[in-house]
């Protein structure tokens, strides 16, 4: 189960990183870059770490494996 406070940085099909609250069904905020979208993250809700999807592929599997 998210927390609905918790804050996701993901990337989007279109390229780009949507940073997300647990449970919602909207972006709270869309940027061009990972980092950008971290950066976000941190000034949207100060004190906690966002969670952020792994986006590469490894040998061990898939992004966020």
């Amino acid at each position: 189960m998210a927390d609905d406070d918790q804050l996701f940085v993901e990337r989007r099909a279109e390229g780009d990183y949507a940073v997300r609250r647990g449970n919602s069904e909207r972006a709270s905020a869309v940027r061009p870059t990972q980092a950008e979208a971290i950066e976000r993250a941190r000034e949207l809700n100060p004190g906690k770490a966002p969670l952020v999807e792994r986006v590469r592929y490894t040998h061990s599997g898939k992004p966020d494996k």
